[in-house]
């Protein structure tokens, strides 16, 4: 059985602010060295249990865990809405979403085929057995922007313990209250369930996250939030050879083609409803559009953005980020020479004591200033975005190679017959993880066919994905035993095969009886 959770306690505290006025309302202690190093104690104890139990039982934990999301909806939705600001109509969608993906990692987990089990003859009487198993202890570092969607749950959690991983999560100091209640539900949940103790565990404070990153206890790291921040655990876990899976963002192109330009209200309505979501803090947010000159898209843009509303930010800090980032990026379009719009909501708020409500902006760029090193190729956390206008098509997509590579690109097309998609999408392909045709990037499908992921910077890692089926397999590693008996082998390849997975046998895919 897993732990009864307590909070830690020590003297410095994740104070606990309301976005929407600034105001301070509790605060959550730091998790103290000591009790770190008994919660990475109890990880190591429960992996071995939970590499040998069975993916089926993982996944009725994982039901469980969904099930408590769903009973306690109310109360965690306006926790949260006191944290981020994000409205009640966005958070009861994000948690709606993450406890269909807790069971949705769960049913991969229980359909097998993440273990890659096969086995062969290799020669005579020599045989060759291979699968997958559980890295051991990951540590999670939740994020800002998504609460329930990568946060103490999340694809993050949830991928890692349907892959048989024990799970420590770092609190985000963004919402440390929903931060703790929702490691009280999950911990009582695995509880319930029957999972092993240490499982599952929270820390709090910056100094227990470095401690979980430094632990040799810890066998993966997972993290979604800035470049700064990701690199930064990067780094320090090189020194183990540790893997980090950092989910990073950078600016994600748009790309609208000649004809399908046609539409020019249409799609100046989807940019700006797409980079204002939730006040613009998506790591898919589309920051940047390509347009083609004289279609109108960016004076429509400007009048969509007249009746866009102010929101809050989710802390101080990102608030003054947004600030200071909107008036670089209005200042390198300055010195290139352009006419550069336009707070058009009025302006943002500078008191932190006013809370940290942004206006949304939108600012027009030159094609031949998206160049290496130029401010206007770095991302702007926040609802702002860029429009590029371009006279010659060819010219735009040598611009699109000149963009850091991201996760996600959209191609708005006239159609199956638009004669320059296909160069488009073959340009993108190299610079992204998922291209987008004729819909806006900020959706994530829990999915078997989602790429959740893209080459550095956007992530640490371009062979992971942090969304859908392919998660689980950050956190397991191949493992190969020639000449085994059933005794050496994991259920996975036990000739009854108990947990009714796919195996590959002498290299024909055998799928489980009914």
């Amino acid at each position: 059985m897993t732990e009864t959770f307590a909070p830690a306690v020590d003297s410095a505290v994740d104070p606990s602010y309301d976005p929407r006025t600034g105001a301070q309302h509790g605060s959550v202690s730091h998790t103290a060295p000591e009790q770190v190093a008994e919660i990475l104690r109890r990880a190591q104890g429960a992996a071995s249990q939970l590499a040998d139990t069975s993916p089926a039982t993982r996944q009725g934990w994982l039901t469980t865990i969904a099930e408590s999301l769903r009973t306690h909806e109310d109360e965690l939705v306006q926790l949260a809405g006191e944290e981020t600001g994000l409205g009640a109509d966005r958070l009861r969608g994000e948690l709606a979403k993450c406890a269909t993906s807790t069971d949705f990692y769960g049913a991969v987990a229980a359909e097998g085929s993440y273990l890659g089990a096969s086995t062969e003859v290799i020669g005579g009487d020599s045989t060759l057995s291979r699968w997958n198993i559980p890295l051991g202890p990951v540590a999670v570092f939740g994020a800002s922007n998504f609460p329930f969607g990568f946060g103490v749950i999340g694809h993050d959690v949830a991928s890692a313990l349907g892959a048989g991983c024990p799970v420590i999560v770092k609190a985000h100091p963004a919402h440390p209250r929903l931060s703790m209640r929702l490691a009280e539900l999950v911990s009582n949940a695995l509880n319930r369930a029957g999972a092993p103790a240490g499982s599952y565990a929270l820390v709090v404070g910056f100094d227990a996250g470095l401690q979980l990153v430094d632990a040799s206890e810890v066998t993966a790291v997972a993290f979604t939030g800035s470049q700064g921040g990701g690199m930064a655990l990067v780094q320090r876990a090189a020194a183990r050879g540790v893997p980090v899976f950092a989910e990073m963002g950078t600016v994600n192109p748009v790309f609208v083609t000649t004809d399908a330009a046609a539409d020019t209200a249409g799609i100046a309505a989807g940019f700006v409803g797409s980079f204002t979501l939730g006040a613009g803090q998506f790591c898919t947010k589309p920051g940047l559009l390509f347009a083609p000159a004289g279609a109108g898209i960016f004076e429509e843009v400007l009048a969509r953005l007249s009746q866009a509303p102010r929101a809050p930010l989710l802390t101080a800090g990102i608030a003054c980020g947004y600030r200071a980032g909107v008036a670089q990026l209005i200042e390198a379009a300055d010195v290139a020479g352009n006419v550069t719009p336009t707070v058009v909501t009025g302006e943002t708020p500078t008191d932190p004591a006013d809370g940290y409500v942004a206006a949304p902006q939108a600012v027009l760029v030159r094609l031949e200033d998206l160049h290496p090193g130029s401010r206007l190729l770095g991302e702007c956390f926040g609802p702002v975005a860029l429009v590029c206008e371009y006279e010659d098509t060819g010219a735009a997509l040598d611009a699109l190679t000149r963009l850091q590579p991201s996760l996600v690109a959209s191609v708005f097309t006239s159609g199956p017959g638009d004669p320059e998609s296909a160069e488009v999408v073959r340009r993108l392909l190299g610079q992204v993880g998922r291209v987008a045709l004729n819909a806006w990037p900020t959706g994530v499908a829990t999915s078997w066919s989602m790429q959740h992921g893209g080459p550095w910077p956007a992530t640490s890692r371009s062979d992971a994905t942090s969304v859908g089926a392919g998660a689980l397999g950050r956190f397991v590693r191949p493992v190969a035993v020639q000449n085994a008996e059933p005794a050496h082998l994991s259920d996975a390849l036990h000739p009854d095969n108990p947990w009714r997975v796919p195996r590959r046998i002498d290299g024909r895919l055998t799928l489980p009886t009914l």
